[in-house]
């Protein structure tokens, strides 16, 4: 720990931390399913420290014990205006199981990578827990479980539909998405002395009503209810549909799901931050360290992995099939100055724990920063779901020179030795484009400035699969492009005498995928000289297309049907073919293969 820093440098976690500050009441008590750290890539840090810029008395409960007397829960008291609760950092259920529903033996949000340190559905816990406590304190949901679940949702673990979490747990208000605008509003309109019940207009938050809300045609949309979708996957599949459009237009609907007698209202958006609003939530005063507490505990996974990192930008208009990025974040891009991003690289320098290495100059997509539509209007009156796919938008703004500066500039910072590209690359933006758009956007410098010099000796990027009729449901660009993509890699690393790897990441059992398409890929990949690593399962997680294609077997804009590897063994199977070149799963994939009379794959695969 810095030997400057204090521990009131830190939100309070301990009732003799509040103490410490003269503090007999807070204002704001955050539950949070994550271990405490002050850093800006952590939500609790974020929304704490704008509260508290605000002049609020705020305190952090990090992992509150939920099995004892509930001791954790109560130590701060009652807040003045309301209780915060987050799962954490990802869904609690994603961070418990894998895609085999096996449960996980390790957290790493926790010291020591310990698992067991929250709930499963531990939005929905924490709140249930605070509203049998305190009934008349508010309390109001937000991070990524509670944005993601806030209609009816598919709950893969349960494999049931669920309705919205704001229904289970009796919660007073939902904030979506990243919400700095919307918690800051509550906390005004509080202030003001506004009870929770009357923030009915408040952007990006989600309530119960009692009454169907009196609203103009043209600005709202009712959508099926939660007991309609209970007994049809159409209706299920077409409220998917609404939901996701919505989501991705500048100005979007108010959205309306009856269930019961009453009504989820999912109010519009805020408008997209502007580059002031963004700098502000990083210029915030961060410590970017975890709390004192766990100084002589295990090291936190989550943080080691993050501390040294600088996010550019939020939101991605990639729109994956199987990404809940833009449901959260958003499509559009809202990006931080340059001065702000060098600004947080010289303190993050000046730091004694501080080795020389950036971890990641990056974002949801890295290689999106300052992108935009040329001309807002067209984009004010978009619905795609993707700014690149089936092909790029002619509107979409995709220079790439602002963040071959920021590189350039980022090794110039006086501690600097080395600065990495640790998120994924869109490598559709910048291969295989036409000359006059490459030389204008700066694709080729900004391509050898990323091999030269931001590769930590593998470059990771995320082709998904090889076959086109699965990269089409995926949302995601030809496999031609990757193999474009490692011939101009590889030529660079050549000339710059360079030995750096181009690691792939691979789904299988993605909906639309079968047998046929994972010999498709164990083939391909092989001709490229690859043997896997960097693979996954697809799990369904609330609130994207492909989880809704898994559960229903309906293509929502299309209205056809969509196979699925749907059960655990047909999982399994396509898994395996990952794993083609391992002597245990040979007999079984030729098996596979000749059953279903895929005699030449047997041969291009083994001979």
């Amino acid at each position: 720990m810095h030997t400057e820093l204090k521990i009131t440098d830190w939100l309070p976690i301990t009732k003799k931390e509040a103490v410490q500050r003269g503090w007999d009441q807070l204002d704001v008590i955050l539950i949070s399913g994550d271990a405490y750290i002050d850093h800006p890539s952590f939500g609790p840090a974020v929304i704490s420290r704008l509260l508290e810029n605000m002049g609020l008395k705020v305190a952090i409960v990090p992992q509150p014990n939920w099995q004892d007397d509930l001791r954790d829960f109560k130590k701060f008291g009652v807040p003045r205006l309301f209780f915060g609760v987050t799962a954490g950092a990802m869904d609690s259920m994603v961070n418990h199981y894998t895609a085999h529903k096996r449960l996980r033996s390790t957290d790493a949000y926790t010291p020591g990578d310990r698992a067991g340190a929250r709930p499963d559905y531990a939005a929905t816990v924490y709140a249930k827990i605070l509203k049998e406590l305190f009934p008349d304190v508010p309390v109001v949901l937000g991070g990524v479980e509670a944005s993601l679940r806030r209609f009816t949702h598919y709950d893969y673990w349960s494999d049931k539909l669920k309705p919205s979490i704001l229904a289970e747990t009796n919660a007073d208000l939902l904030v979506y998405g990243m919400g700095e605008e919307a918690i800051k509003e509550i906390a005004r309109e509080m202030l003001n002395g506004k009870k929770i019940n009357e923030l009915r207009d408040i952007k990006q938050t989600a309530y119960v009503a009692s009454i169907l809300p009196e609203l103009p045609k043209e600005k709202a949309i009712t959508l099926f209810s939660h007991e309609d979708c209970l007994n049809s996957k159409r209706k299920f599949a077409s409220n998917f549909r609404y939901i996701e459009e919505e989501s991705n237009r500048v100005t979007p609907k108010t959205l309306i799901q009856p269930f019961g007698e009453k009504y989820i209202v999912v109010n519009p958006t805020f408008p997209i931050p502007s580059e002031k609003q963004l700098d502000e939530v990083y210029d915030l005063p961060y410590t970017r360290m975890p709390h004192p507490k766990y100084r002589f505990k295990a090291p936190i996974p989550a943080y080691e992995m993050i501390k040294d990192s600088i996010n550019m930008h939020r939101g991605c208009f990639g729109g994956c099939s199987f990404c809940t990025i833009s449901a959260h974040q958003g499509k559009f891009i809202a990006s931080r100055s340059e001065e702000s991003i060098l600004k947080e690289i010289e303190k993050m320098a000046a730091m004694p724990e501080f080795k020389g290495t950036i971890s990641d100059l990056g974002g949801p997509s890295a290689n999106m920063y300052k992108m935009k539509g040329i001309h807002q209007a067209i984009c004010g009156s978009c619905k795609r779901p993707s700014c690149i796919f089936p092909k790029i938008c002619p509107n979409l703004d995709t220079n790439h020179k602002p963040m071959t500066r920021i590189y350039k500039k980022a090794l110039e910072v006086p501690g600097v030795k080395r600065a990495y590209v640790g998120s994924g690359i869109r490598y559709d933006m910048f291969v295989g484009r036409p000359e006059e758009e490459a030389k204008k956007n700066g694709y080729e410098e900004y391509t050898r400035q990323l091999i030269k010099h931001h590769v930590s000796g593998r470059l990771k990027v995320a082709p998904e699969h090889s076959s086109d009729k699965v990269l089409k449901i995926m949302r995601k660009p030809s496999f031609d492009l990757f193999v474009e993509l490692k011939k101009k890699f590889d030529t660079i690393n050549q000339e710059e005498g360079k030995n750096q790897q181009l690691i792939p990441y691979f789904i299988s059992s993605h909906p639309a995928c079968n047998v046929e398409d994972m010999a498709d890929l164990a083939i391909k990949t092989k001709e490229q000289g690859y043997r896997l690593e960097q693979i996954q399962d697809f799990t369904p997680t609330p609130m994207t297309l492909a989880t809704v294609m898994y559960y229903t077997g309906i293509d929502p804009y299309t209205g056809k049907k969509v196979y699925s590897a749907n059960t655990l063994n047909k999982k399994r199977l396509q898994r395996t073919f990952f794993f083609w070149y391992k002597p245990e799963n040979k007999k079984l994939i030729k098996d596979v293969l000749k059953k279903t009379r895929l005699f030449s794959q047997i041969k291009r695969l083994y001979g």
